[in-house]
């Protein structure tokens, strides 16, 4: 259990991965993958989960009912649902989050001239009363309510501190300044935040009005700026996992509380961040969201504790603290190598998941120990990373609609590659194969695949790479689709030490993201075996 402690030093960490990051495009997550990253985040400490935005769809709603009523316990966070400054959302997002023990409603309303001119349509004048309608009926509703005047970084000064006193006349208990397409430069910001929190009435320190920031990266200013808005007073920051998010994505949370945690000199300020959980939840949304993290991102990159020049490499043997400021296991960075053997049982195995923080069921833990006991055949040393790819493969396989049973690929420079592969329709619980011949082994499964599916899409994106080093390494696969009406996109995961299996347990996962955020693909496929020649697949 995570112990939350709050004083003048402490900075409220508002995760936003569920809501802001889950719009990253394609980016889609269900329930039970909102809920399980919920608990992560719980784990890890975060003060306050937004988890979703009630009334954007039924799904959505009942994400957040969910999560309000198992995550969001005494001892655990704040629960938040985002609605805007609209009746119908406003209620939806109480029927969301009204099941939390600490529960809280996010209004907010674009106050720039641009947003009021172009996307509501509403002058300044009925751009206040709507803030004043929005958070009066969300108190009524709600005690803990937090306003956000969208593209506040360029709205003007004098009426974004009119709109911000509105707010706080009306009830509102946390006002977060969003610089919602990463305008701002940090001292900007900062005097910003300062000006505001002086010259809002009945919001000023120790007014028991929390001030918060949540910033977009799209000149790459997100955690600079974040920053600098703590400097200026905030102490609430709003955040994401690996800052996913829309177009370049929000603050990133391991950024801002690793600065914090490593500059404690200098900021003087704290966070209840478990910073050693850090490493896992960021495994586990790229995993669910399908957004590889790129090798040299700050904290939780591939090469963010790794050094290869010889005078970095002489002066770590010699003291690690010459190049590097923090430790790996400070972020929950494993150091073991061989942790289980093709010898080991299910206890072992159960025990050392727990060790690394999966608490698996006995239901959930044969699949994963059967896979376990085939890798561990296959190759000599099982490491945590391995452990850890299975446990987010299996997840991933929760909700399927098309199941992976078989697949056998030939390739090679005597013939064509060619793929038969055998899927399990879970619906009509019936097994169908289809054999393919494609320009490689990748290709012809997925020809294969796309015959037995029958869902119309486009590959976007296809990414491979090892968990580990070394030849006998289990690979990970990341692929993102893109729905035959162009509208929406879904990514995969997949993870095995044979990359074509990946490969296909991957694609296998976005095509089942579609179908299901789609509402169809439950149709029963028609054929047995069959064999088709080679057309280029849309790239």
């Amino acid at each position: 259990m995570v112990m939350r402690t709050y004083d003048g030093q402490t900075v409220i960490v508002f995760d936003t991965t569920l809501r802001d990051g889950e719009q990253s495009p394609g980016a889609t997550l269900t329930s039970a993958e909102k809920l399980e990253i919920a608990r992560q985040l719980d784990q890890l400490g975060v003060d306050v989960i937004e988890a979703g935005f009630p009334a954007a769809s039924p799904d959505d709603l009942a994400a957040v009912q969910r999560i309000a009523r198992e995550v969001g316990t005494p001892a655990g966070p704040v629960i938040c649902g985002l609605a805007r400054a609209v009746e119908g959302d406003i209620r939806a997002c109480w029927e969301g989050i009204k099941e939390a023990t600490k529960p809280r409603i996010h209004t907010f309303l674009g106050t720039s001239d641009i947003h009021l001119k172009y996307q509501t349509g509403l002058t300044r004048e009925q751009g206040l009363e709507k803030v004043r309608m929005a958070v009066t009926l969300a108190k009524s509703l709600c005690n803990d309510v937090e306003f956000s005047p969208m593209d506040a970084g360029r709205t003007d000064m004098q009426y974004l501190l009119q709109v911000l006193t509105v707010a706080v006349e009306c009830g509102a208990t946390t006002l977060n300044i969003p610089d919602t397409v990463g305008y701002v430069v940090p001292q900007e910001w900062q005097r910003t935040i300062e000006q505001l929190i002086a010259e809002t009435p009945g919001a000023g320190l120790g007014s028991g009005v929390i001030w918060s920031v949540h910033c977009h990266n799209d000149l790459g200013l997100a955690t600079a700026n974040t920053l600098a808005g703590v400097m200026g007073g905030a102490r609430q920051v709003e955040v994401t996992i690996n800052g996913i998010g829309e177009r370049a994505g929000n603050t990133s949370l391991e950024e801002v509380v690793m600065s914090l945690h490593t500059r404690p000199q200098f900021f003087n300020l704290r966070t209840n961040i478990v910073t050693q959980e850090i490493t896992k939840t960021s495994r586990m949304v790229s995993n669910y969201t399908s957004m590889s993290v790129q090798p040299n991102k700050a904290i939780v990159g591939q090469n963010a504790f790794a050094h290869e020049a010889g005078i970095h490499q002489d002066g770590m043997l010699k003291n690690a603290s010459t190049y590097e400021i923090m430790t790996p296991e400070t972020v929950g960075l494993s150091q073991s190598r061989l942790v289980l053997g093709k010898h080991s049982g299910r206890h072992a195995l159960k025990v050392r998941l727990h060790e690394l923080g999966y608490d698996i069921s006995d239901a959930d833990l044969q699949p994963i120990f059967k896979r376990f006991k085939d890798l561990a055949d296959s190759k000599k040393t099982v490491t945590d990373a391995d452990l850890e790819a299975l446990v987010n493969d299996r997840f991933q396989g929760l909700n399927e609609v098309f199941q992976l049973v078989d697949i056998q690929v030939t390739c090679g420079t005597m013939g064509l590659p060619t793929a038969t592969v055998k899927v399990k329709n879970t619906i009509h619980d019936q097994e169908l194969v289809y054999a393919a011949v494609g320009s490689g082994p990748v290709d012809a499964s997925y020809r294969a695949i796309d015959a037995i599916v029958k869902a119309p899409n486009r590959l976007l994106e296809y990414s491979v790479h090892s968990v580990t080093e070394g030849i006998d390494a289990m690979g990970e696969v990341t692929v993102r689709i893109l729905s035959d009406k162009g509208d929406r996109s879904f990514g995969g995961y997949g993870a095995d030490d044979d990359i074509i299996v990946a490969s296909v347990r991957a694609y296998l996962g976005a095509l089942n993201r579609m179908l299901i955020a789609l509402g169809h693909g439950t149709t029963k496929p028609e054929g047995s075996v069959a064999t088709v020649g080679l057309s280029k697949k849309s790239e």
